[in-house]
């Protein structure tokens, strides 16, 4: 991928000369003054940023602070008619990696802009090794040791060798993403850019321009040359999130890409050729909306050569206790307090519970958890009627001739199904007595109707249902 430097000068006779003079080498946007300079380094990523030093308003060494305070850091390069020993000081006390005089010497500033591009390589290249020593969980940061998860694990192992492309399908909330990154990590292809693309987030026009990148006059607006996310992730992995919702132009190109491995800018002509592996993911049925004409069929055999199925949570109940623990830690520490702890009679009931939003919805609930912590756990009486099977806000009933006393307050509908021994719905309408008061014995015999001395005779016929205030 061609390098890209960002020129900021306030004179326009010099950032011109400069673009046209790396313009062969590098990819060169050009700003007149710092807040021009903010506004592309929070738009895009730059490798090399050159930077005058004294402008109107704010100075180089602020373009400086500025660069280097961003994720992706580029390499800067300091220029001035004024060098003096204390400026150059100044900079590289700012981060910058060297230091030029006006007029600007083109073959040297070339010499000075490869070596802050081996720089920064290594750079990157400490701070994803320093990453990657503080991982903490089982498999590139995928938590669980279930029989459906080893499989993916497995599968994961045997492919990201390869060169490859890969379809990921999964509910959403699966972690179709972190497998994704954990085929990149454990690849060959470790060292490059993993970019991602979530493509139901933009527009048909937005995301043809973000994945392919645009040439200045493409369309109104496009005042500058931008690169896109297949370049960025030229040497390393590309991931298209939510597949399916891309449009019909889209897939096309989509389509050239895979079997040329080229693509065109937008309001280009010229094939840039690029290496780039792919892997996809989506939550739709693919298969099925190729029957209906709305993806591609020749675009989905060409996505599908290797193909992982992310299981949902419902499958994984082994997993729940070690992504409970992980996320309550997380959140614990985030917050400054102490890691709750989970009952088992909480955890049975959580391992039992379907989660339609799969591990987003998992992690959520455990931020809820900490962050409206009741005490040092959570216990079965904390969850909601949700994680029980039952209606959110159940609706009052008759008393039931089958039922223990007057109950009305916890008494509940029988389902179609439901046993009709009077055991069995005695059992249930304590349990739901003991689920509304939390535990306590006195205030589930009020609720019940009565006395305590009976209700520890039930509690001591059922042990079971046995709770302690």
């Amino acid at each position: 991928m061609v390098p890209s430097v960002l020129i900021v000068d306030d004179e326009k006779h010099t950032r011109e000369g400069l673009q046209q003079a790396l313009a062969e080498n590098f990819d060169v946007t050009v700003a007149a003054n710092a807040d021009e300079a903010f506004n592309l380094l929070d738009s895009q990523p730059y490798d090399v940023v050159l930077t005058d030093l004294r402008m109107p308003g704010k100075s180089g060494l602020k373009v400086i602070d500025k660069a280097l305070s961003l994720p992706q850091r580029p390499a800067v390069l300091m220029m001035t008619a004024y060098g003096n020993i204390e400026t150059a000081v100044e900079a590289m006390k700012r981060g910058a990696v060297d230091f030029l005089t006006k007029p600007v010497n083109i073959e040297r500033l070339e010499v000075l802009i490869q070596r802050a591009l081996k720089t920064r390589t290594l750079e990157v290249e400490v701070r994803q090794l320093h990453e990657r020593l503080d991982e903490k969980f089982n498999f590139e940061g995928i938590i669980g040791g279930s029989g459906a998860l080893r499989g993916v694990i497995e599968r994961v192992r045997l492919v990201a060798p390869s060169r490859a492309t890969i379809l990921v399908e999964g509910e959403s909330g699966t972690g179709k993403e972190l497998i994704a990154q954990a085929i990149h990590q454990v690849s060959p292809r470790a060292r490059g850019a993993f970019v991602a693309v979530h493509c139901a987030a933009l527009s048909e026009n937005l995301l043809e321009s973000e994945l392919f990148g645009h040439e200045r006059g493409a369309f109104t607006g496009a005042t500058e040359r931008r690169v896109g996310r297949f370049e960025s992730a030229d040497g390393g992995t590309l991931f298209l999130d939510e597949i399916g919702e891309i449009s019909a132009s889209t897939q096309v190109k989509l389509l050239r890409f895979l079997e040329t491995k080229a693509i065109e800018r937008v309001g280009g002509s010229k094939p840039l050729e690029l290496d780039v592996r792919l892997v996809a993911a989506t939550n739709r049925d693919l298969e099925a909306m190729v029957r209906q004409g709305r993806f591609r069929e020749d675009l989905f055999f060409r996505l599908n050569v290797i193909r992982i199925r992310m299981p949902p949570l419902r499958e994984r109940p082994d997993d729940i206790p070690l992504l409970l623990a992980h996320f309550i830690r997380q959140f614990s520490g985030e917050n400054g307090v102490p890691a709750l702890a989970v009952e088992p009679g909480a955890l049975r009931t959580l391992q039992r519970y379907h989660w339609p939003g799969n591990i987003r919805e998992l992690r959520n609930f455990c931020e809820n958890a900490v962050v409206l912590r009741r005490g040092g756990s959570i216990s079965e009486y904390d969850l909601e009627p949700r994680f029980r099977g039952e209606p959110a806000a159940p609706s009052p009933a008759a008393a039931s001739p089958l039922a223990l006393g007057p109950a009305p307050e916890v008494s509940t509908p029988l389902p179609p199904t439901a046993s009709l021994s009077v055991e069995a719905n005695e059992k249930r309408l304590l349990r739901e007595a003991l689920l509304k008061a939390r535990g306590n014995r006195t205030r589930a015999a009020e609720l019940l109707g009565l006395s305590r001395r009976t209700l520890h005779r039930k509690l001591a016929q059922w042990p079971e249902l046995d709770v302690i205030d």
